[in-house]
């Protein structure tokens, strides 16, 4: 972890600077038929390592277990659902954005980016890397066990840890909530932009199916048979600059799915490690903790009633039983204290990451600006050539006026 002198506990890092770790591309293989079944592959692509490795679903998921394994008590982002059966293109391509936020935020984590697991996984490209993750894991034991400050986390903390730690986790809840409504507007907001370029490409095709239509007119309709000429011309000729309408809302659509909702999500994935960590803890070493020290109560009194029963033999088992769990608390507790020392720190790092927020109203208000920008000229470009499609006294060629320059109120 990078610190300032003074208190290891403390952090340093800036946004700018965990997002310039690396950034990792995850991107769909066409499918390869085995005999049964249809296996998805992955490129997955790493800037720092200028690496480019294939993976699969479950590469990812040993990956995630052993990373798990050593770093209990840090935030291991989840993984997407395995494939069920009949997932369609959207499914795929949902699980594959979410196996890309995975990894760039494990790229940018502190201890996870200078570890051993992390390149292996980007960078080494032979047959077997689930087998070569596995044989890492098993070299060393977690974290706690390698750190030479975990035996003297609690002279890091703050003497209100715990209380600190109630606080954090209650504005972290909050802040989720809040982030998963926006993701949720975002998406719909999305969404409303591609369905509209569907509509407007509908609207064009249609005004052009107008235009092409052959039937004659009737004889009584033959004096208005050159403006119906003109006015099909005109129409079929429309077609274009809805078709380019609705190019120009699909990618603002696109646009808001890539740069705003996904940073969300990427937000999103990261807060909700943080609350599955706080989970770990409560219900891992803290629980641990607690049911260890139930048990040497428990065997403190039988040694006591022993010894009032004069059973020397019965006693000496006793305290040699009771001896090792004194040990075994001892590491509970030592644990339990390294425990409050990562999560301190993973909750710093979550506020590291709340000016991701800036960059994304920064990305949602530009790609407005930016569509609507686009949609508008399009639009003025369009005016120009509905002017054939109205006509005024003495064959002048007028569009409607709007109900204020007739004087006409709204209203």
């Amino acid at each position: 972890m990078q610190m300032p002198q003074g208190n290891p506990l403390l952090l340093s890092y800036t946004l700018q600077e965990l997002l310039a770790k690396d950034t990792v591309q995850v991107e769909l293989i066409p499918e390869k038929k085995g005999l049964f079944l249809k296996h998805v592959e992955y490129e997955v692509s790493s800037q720092r390592f200028k690496s480019s490795v294939y993976r699969r679903y479950n590469d990812f998921v040993v990956f995630h277990e052993v990373l798990l394994h050593k770093f209990p008590y840090r935030m291991v982002p989840a993984l997407p659902p395995k494939r069920v059966l009949g997932a369609d293109r959207e499914f795929i391509e949902g699980r594959r954005r979410a196996l890309k936020r995975f990894i760039n935020l494990v790229a940018r984590h502190p201890p996870f980016s200078e570890d051993v697991l992390l390149k292996l996984f980007l960078s080494f490209s032979g047959s077997d890397v689930q087998h070569k993750l596995k044989e890492a894991a098993q070299c060393v034991g977690d974290e706690f066990m390698n750190c030479k400050l975990a035996a003297r986390a609690k002279d890091f903390l703050p003497a209100d840890i715990q209380t600190q730690f109630a606080m954090s986790r209650e504005l972290i809840r909050n802040v989720y909530n809040s982030f998963y409504k926006l993701r949720d507007r975002a998406e719909r907001i999305a969404s409303r932009a591609i369905d509209n370029a569907a509509d407007l490409l509908i609207f064009g095709k249609e005004l052009s199916a107008l235009g092409s239509d052959t039937t004659p007119l009737p004889s009584w309709a033959a004096l208005h048979l050159s403006t119906w000429g003109s006015l099909k011309q005109a129409l079929k000729g429309l077609s274009v600059e809805f078709a380019l309408l609705a190019d120009r809302a699909a990618q603002q659509g696109k646009k808001e799915e890539n740069d705003v909702v996904e940073k969300l999500n990427l937000f999103l994935d990261l807060l909700q490690s943080y609350k599955d960590l706080c989970e770990r803890h409560e219900k891992g070493v803290l629980h641990k903790h607690q049911r260890a020290l139930h048990k040497y109560g428990l065997m403190k009194r039988q040694m006591m009633s022993a010894a009032h029963g004069r059973e020397p033999e019965s006693v000496e088992q006793l305290e040699s039983r009771i001896v090792e769990k004194e040990n075994v608390i001892q590491t509970m507790e030592l644990r339990n204290y390294f425990s409050l020392y990562c999560l301190h720190q993973e909750t710093q790092l979550v506020h590291v990451y709340l000016p991701l927020t800036s960059h994304i109203l920064g990305a949602f208000v530009n790609s407005q600006i930016q569509g609507h920008k686009e949609m508008s000229k399009v639009w003025n470009d369009l005016k120009p050539k509905l002017s054939c499609l109205f006509a005024g006294p003495h064959s002048v060629l007028t569009p409607p006026r709007s109900p204020q320059e007739d004087g006409v109120c709204p209203h």
